[in-house]
């Protein structure tokens, strides 16, 4: 019910997308916010959304429980030679970089490309600082496994 709700949202609001009673989102809420799941602004309406900090710890602690190291690297080489690709096509280094010009000189349908490629470029570099703490969280804990291991 509440990994979309990225905006403050009222209680009621998230109720009627839960398809439950304004109460029983209120609770479920107030419980999220007492985890650190969710995050909770004012009083009277209180505002509810979710905890981006809490679902990206959790995405690097899916992968580095579900993948080897060896795996997650191969997918960060990936995704940084698509990155590189980016930097030569638009000729800039960052995706924040693109002048909004460039789009103006184009019409629909190029601008529409071009556009959906700045979204997959920015997908790609959240990816990739992603896969670079889920190698750095897999590789603590092969370690710390190893380590255990030794001791036992």
């Amino acid at each position: 019910m509440l990994t979309g709700v990225t905006e403050y949202e009222r209680a009621n609001t998230i109720a009627e997308r839960a398809q439950c009673s304004v109460d029983g989102a209120r609770n479920a809420l107030t419980q999220l916010v007492e985890m650190e799941i969710a995050t909770k602004r004012g009083s009277r309406p209180a505002e509810f959304r979710r905890n981006g900090s809490y679902f990206r710890w959790k995405q690097i602690e899916t992968l580095a429980d579900e993948h080897p190291p060896a795996e997650l690297r191969e997918r960060l080489t990936e995704l940084i030679d698509e990155d590189t690709q980016f930097q030569e096509q638009f000729e800039v280094p960052d995706p924040n970089a693109v002048p909004s010009t460039r789009l103006a000189d184009t019409n629909h349908e190029q601008v529409h490309e071009q556009l959906a490629s700045l979204s997959r470029w920015r997908t790609v570099r959240y990816d990739i600082e992603l896969l670079q703490d889920a190698i750095t969280r897999a590789e603590r804990s092969q370690h710390d496994d190893g380590q255990t291991e030794a001791s036992a």
